[in-house]
């Protein structure tokens, strides 16, 4: 599942970056026609199952180039994977490997207009792709609708549903259905804080499903340069990590 939040638009710039990190649900602003925007970080997860401690560190990267005022085109992947596990003898085994990418695109389906929340569809394409044991063996592929609803003053809500055809842990195709949501309040001018949850149904093929949570904060550096930081943790399922942590910058041309 993807890790990506749409936070609402600060309220000192009209025109301030609109990024998709940090977190886990997407927005429907695209970037603005010939406009790129690059949102990066550094997360680690740690996982513990029947006494095997694993702990996870990737590149979260999203890049964006607007093709239009409605379409923009979406290049993520986690770049690269460290990976430690521990044994509960204590003797531990480092690997690492190249993550899989994924291409797609935005659509902006519809502005907010004071009758409802504004609206746009994600789709993605994984091609095969990573190296190590992140290499996928399938090409797999995602779509959502996405939305952002400014409820109320310096409140925002942002759900995403959609469906994907994913590959799980042991090389097998699966159907699943994916629903996130955000929930965010402006603290200040440049400051806003958000919590968000994700589901998942089934995690992988014959599994069950999955939860996660997270909260953080974002700090609006100028109207083009956003940072943040999260932590999050599992809900149920066996696939997320137990908890994660993350920080990132985003970056608009």
């Amino acid at each position: 599942m993807a890790t990506a939040v749409t936070i609402p638009r600060p309220v000192s710039a009209d025109d301030a970056i609109n990024a998709d990190r940090p977190g886990i649900a997407d927005g429907s602003a695209v970037v603005g026609k010939g406009r790129f925007q690059i949102e990066t970080g550094l997360q680690q997860e740690f996982r513990d199952r029947a006494g095997e401690k694993t702990r996870t560190v990737f590149i979260p990267t999203l890049l964006r180039l607007g093709l239009s005022d409605e379409w923009e085109m979406r290049i993520e992947s986690n770049v690269h994977t460290w990976d430690r596990v521990t044994a509960a003898d204590g003797a531990f085994t480092k690997s690492s490997g190249d993550a899989p990418v994924s291409i797609g695109a935005k659509y902006r389906l519809r502005d907010a207009d004071g009758t409802g929340p504004s609206s746009g569809i994600i789709a993605r394409i994984f091609p095969r792709s990573g190296s190590g044991d992140h290499r996928t063996r399938y090409t797999t592929a995602d779509v959502r609708l996405v939305a952002d609803w400014d409820f109320a003053a310096d409140w925002s809500l942002n759900p995403n549903i959609g469906l994907a055809r994913y590959e799980d842990g042991a090389g097998q195709l699966f159907s699943t259905g994916l629903f996130a949501a955000t929930l965010g309040y402006n603290m200040s001018k440049t400051l806003n804080v958000f919590l968000d949850g994700a589901l998942q149904t089934p995690e992988s093929k014959g599994g069950k499903t999955m939860t996660i949570y997270d909260g953080g904060v974002v700090y609006l550096m100028t109207p083009d340069v956003q940072l943040d930081f999260s932590v999050g943790i599992r809900g149920r399922g066996d696939t997320p990590p137990n908890h994660f942590i993350g920080a990132g910058i985003s970056v608009r041309f």
